[in-house]
């Protein structure tokens, strides 16, 4: 990777990827918790998170056009000012089973929008990411996502049990987004690549593609971030107010463990996260910290149910989240270059949040079932499994290339 320019200083990234993680905080926290207290059942609650994962394992589709059209900053104005529009819209809606139907449909198409708030930036990232700087440059990446998430999830919760209408919370959510744009004078201006027709701009694309998967680097890449390892898909289920009760937690520590607190500490363990994946190398690392959720799962599975264990445990998970953020955006970098960035990097985040997005609807019916515990030790055990399954590919693909070599 050969970035023409650099920002002055990462956190840039923090501020400008605060609205893409707020947006997904405000549905995963804030509408997830108070689903059950409005008629949702654990599992109809589940369907708040499908709905916007769902457009975040899709997004590969679309991410082209902020390849081939506008600028990346361009593509950051238009998203964010309509993402701030559809966290208004979501708190206007009332939050019952009648209007459920209309909830998911403004849930999923606001996050489709959002999407491409985090490609325009991807795109910049790339372009400006020296090559001996991944780790530290994806911890303040991901610090935005993580920590934006936990601020609207956290704070949007409080504004929707404190202020007198719900639709005032999604105001205030939505001028902290529009706030964030002017962040955007501190960084370079990337050029999009210029194409004679729509279908060259494509190909050129495609080809680039192609040509990455084609590597043994991005093979294991994309096969690390498909199978279902350090995904934090149980932070949506023990966010729910019928589950968090099994510890005895209420509003207040939710609205800290995965919410604002959280997003603290997830902060902090993207900087750790970065750390490791600068010394370790971004996918063993990455696969390391795929274990260490895994683990911390089962902890918080076998340990007395308190509010104590509660808190404990979840802020250890959260924790763990950060470093498996900051370490999965190290192994992206690591394998794209600077050509079709947000295509590139979205063709990964895509293959990722696949696994969020299903293993998050199968938590969902395992805790319904088998209560928190064996939710549990579902996401742990399918956790190592992919950690089993990525080494299985390793393997394979080294022996293959060490054959190729001569």
């Amino acid at each position: 990777m050969h970035p023409t320019t650099r920002v002055a200083h990462p956190v840039i990234w923090t501020v400008l990827y605060f609205p893409f993680g707020a947006l997904g905080g405000f549905v995963g926290v804030a509408l997830i918790f108070l689903g059950n207290h409005y008629g949702l059942s654990i599992a109809e609650t589940s369907l708040l998170g499908g709905a916007q994962l769902l457009s975040q394992w899709l997004k590969w589709s679309w991410a082209p056009v902020v390849d081939v059209t506008w600028t990346p900053k361009t593509w950051y104005v238009i998203s964010t000012a309509l993402s701030a529009l559809g966290v208004f819209a979501m708190s206007a809606v009332p939050l019952t089973p009648d209007s459920l139907p209309l909830l998911l449909a403004i849930v999923a198409v606001a996050s489709l929008v959002n999407s491409m708030v985090g490609m325009a930036i991807e795109a910049i990232l790339a372009a400006t990411t020296p090559s001996d700087e991944l780790g530290r440059t994806s911890a303040w990446f991901q610090a935005g996502n993580l920590g934006g998430y936990g601020v609207g999830g956290g704070v949007g919760l409080l504004l929707l049990q404190s202020l007198p209408a719900p639709w005032m919370a999604g105001a205030v959510m939505a001028a902290s987004f529009l706030a964030c744009i002017g962040m955007l004078a501190f960084v370079p201006s990337i050029p999009r690549t210029h194409h004679a027709t729509a279908s060259e701009a494509v190909r050129g694309v495609v080809t680039d593609i192609a040509a990455l998967v084609r590597t043994p680097g991005g093979l294991l890449a994309a096969t690390l971030c498909f199978v279902p390892v350090g995904t934090g898909a149980a932070q949506g289920v023990l966010t729910q107010a019928s589950v968090a009760g099994e510890w005895g937690a209420g509003d207040h520590e939710v609205a800290l463990m995965q919410g604002v607190l959280a997003g603290v500490i997830t902060a902090i363990g993207c900087f750790g996260g970065g750390w490791i994946a600068d010394r370790l190398g971004p996918k063993p690392a990455y696969a390391a910290i795929g274990l260490l959720l895994a683990a911390i799962a089962i902890g918080m599975a076998v340990c007395p149910k308190t509010v104590l264990t509660y808190v404990v445990w979840s802020a250890a998970y959260s924790f763990a989240v950060g470093l498996a953020y900051a370490a999965f955006t190290a192994v992206v970098l690591e394998a794209i270059g600077t050509r079709s960035a947000a295509t590139q990097y979205n063709v990964f985040a895509s293959l990722s949040n696949f696994p969020i997005w299903w293993l998050g609807l199968v938590l969902g019916q395992a805790a319904q079932r088998w209560g928190a515990s064996g939710m549990l030790w579902t996401e742990a055990l399918i956790g190592v499994a992919g950690v089993a399954l990525f080494f299985g590919v390793r393997r394979g693909v080294l022996a293959r290339t060490a054959v190729a070599a001569p």
